[in-house]
């Protein structure tokens, strides 16, 4: 069963790495735009309880970075459990924005508006879901919570301590834990856009989450290991999915600061935080959609998720691929430090040192800043080898953090950035691999026959940049097979999580720094392996971020909220 499984997900990532030769299934799929799913996923008639709205003052990217001036330790409030929401998924501004998008003309409009998030999503879909299995020592009533991005509360769905149910589906790595954040993916609100191409696309929006996540716990100084390797039935099944549509992949154990010993929830009054009491005397739970289950019956929630389309599509390679990596992760001690990059023979070049003064703007400005710049690059003047080599640095200093399932601490990580120069002040056009340990480059290849933008245009199968005015593109790369062999079929989700979040701190330097940058999976992987000379290894390119400078002058309206 597990080979079997792995050549599920084997073949799939050969399908979607070669999909700009041979185009996956279903051929000439057209998108029904008046049938999309809602942006924002909500249940009708579940409490609502409103969630704090101000920002804290947080730490500047160059403090996390270098460690510097970070809040002590601590335990998690309900003012930094929604801090982390709101700049992670939650709206923060609309945006209209002249650019390369086809479909720019209808952002005007109301009903098509652009709104704005901190972390990136392929294609802006937002499929990741949000909630809150509070336990007994939760500052609000236990019971499990939606995290409804479009007004910033939380969805009361059920009533009642089943943090119990999570914390046997998850073991040990729970620790004595009586709260969670379950991160789960609807793939139909990417998939009516994307799809078979979509579990590739939602596994990296998931990293990028969970790098946005990464960056806000040190600020906020609470801890946040993620979980990747569990069994996801039993959540599923909590949460009322259809595994084949929604599914947990991502749980994150809370401890709460102030939490009583013994975990009463009585002992501060049970007042919830909107003030209201919803315990009785001997501290039984009333009224407000308690789950009021008959002895026996499984607890579960039962409010159904409003769904704006009239026809759901399921594509076959989704549901398969995606039964296939939900088998739970069980590495051999130390499986995966064997699966890293292998080192590169070769003299590299040294990078400037990273410029940490470029740095030095506070992470919520920066994710409340942070965008696609889809066409908007302007040069000259070009990006500098420091402006590069910073974002560079930052981008790989997170790939190590508390998790189930990942490598040692002082192992390698399981990604590596390639750069193809293509106007970068002070660096010969061409092809580089990162040497994080080293902040330097090691030369891979010379500028192609025909020059770089001409080279990067003819393999980028979409119309929304212009090459020519781009100053370098990162390639994001793992050894997907040396991953899957490790730890099974899972290792495509885990994998793809490392990717999208180095892609989300890529995008949080260059926002510091005032760059632009555009996440894309337009490239033909099969041309831009050659090109840096991956062919016959086990080694891939998944993810590619474009850098360069956008002009000083645009026509940008942003509505902050």
């Amino acid at each position: 069963m597990q080979q079997e499984a792995l050549e599920v997900v084997r073949e799939y990532a050969q399908a979607v790495f070669r999909r700009a030769r041979v185009p996956m299934e279903p051929l000439n799929y057209e998108v029904d735009w008046a049938d999309q799913p809602s942006r924002h996923t909500s249940y009708p008639g579940a409490p609502r309880v409103p969630l704090p709205v101000a920002l804290p003052d947080l730490p500047t990217l160059r403090d996390l970075f270098t460690g510097e001036h970070l809040p002590p330790p601590g335990g998690w409030s309900l003012d930094s459990l929604a801090t982390l929401l709101r700049l992670s998924y939650g709206v923060l501004d609309r945006r209209l924005t002249v650019n390369w998008n086809q479909d720019l003309a209808k952002r005007a409009h109301f009903e098509h508006a652009v709104w704005g998030r901190g972390t990136a999503s392929g294609g802006g879909m937002y499929p990741v879901e949000l909630f809150l299995v509070a336990g007994p020592s939760a500052p609000l009533l236990p019971g499990v919570y939606h995290y409804g991005t479009g007004q910033h509360v939380l969805e009361r769905l059920v009533l009642g301590d089943v943090s119990d149910t999570v914390r046997a589906a998850v073991g040990d790595p729970a620790g004595d834990a009586d709260s969670f954040l379950v991160a789960s993916i609807r793939f139909w609100k990417n998939s009516f856009k994307y799809n078979s191409f979509c579990y590739h696309v939602v596994t990296q929006d998931l990293g990028a989450l969970l790098g946005s996540w990464d960056l806000l716990a040190r600020a906020l100084g609470v801890p946040l290991p993620r979980l990747l390797g569990f069994d996801p039935a039993p959540v599923d099944r909590l949460l009322g999915f259809d595994s084949d549509r929604e599914s947990a992949f991502a749980v994150v154990p809370l401890h709460w600061a102030g939490a009583h010993p013994d975990g009463d929830p009585a002992a501060d009054g049970g007042t919830g935080p909107d003030g209201g009491t919803d315990l009785d005397g001997g501290g039984r739970s009333v009224g407000h959609g308690t789950a009021g289950e008959r002895p026996g019956t499984e607890i579960r929630v039962r409010y159904p998720a409003f769904e704006r389309s009239r026809r759901l599509r399921e594509f076959p390679a989704v549901t398969e691929v995606h039964r296939a990596a939900a088998a739970p992760a069980a590495p051999a001690p130390d499986a995966l430090a064997n699966a890293a990059p292998r080192e590169l023979p070769g003299d590299p070049l040294d990078l400037p040192a990273p410029q940490l003064e470029r740095l030095a703007r506070p992470l919520s400005t920066v994710l409340a800043t942070r965008s696609s710049s889809f066409g908007r690059f302007r040069r000259p003047p070009e990006l500098t080898a420091a402006e590069l080599g910073t974002t560079l640095a930052f981008a790989t200093a997170g790939r190590h953090h508390p998790a189930d399932v990942g490598p040692p601490g002082d192992a390698p990580a399981l990604t590596r950035l390639w750069v193809f120069a293509n106007h970068v002040e002070g660096l010969a056009a061409g092809t580089y691999a990162y040497c994080s340990g080293r902040h330097a480059l090691l030369p891979a290849a010379a500028e192609p026959d025909g020059g770089m933008s001409a080279f990067l245009q003819q393999q980028y199968f979409l119309t929304n940049y212009t090459m020519g005015q781009v100053g370098a593109v990162l390639a994001i790369a793992g050894r997907l097979d040396a991953v899957l062999d490790a730890v099974g079929p899972r290792g495509y989700r885990i994998l793809n999580a490392e990717i999208g979040a180095v892609a989300q701190r890529a995008y949080c330097a260059a926002t510091a720094q005032r760059l632009g940058c555009g996440a894309v999976l337009g490239f033909d992987n099969v041309a831009m392996d050659e090109a840096l000379g991956l062919t016959g290894t086990d080694e891939r390119t998944v993810l590619f971020l474009l850098l360069g400078r956008h002009p000083d002058g645009t026509a940008d309206l942003v509505y902050r909220l």
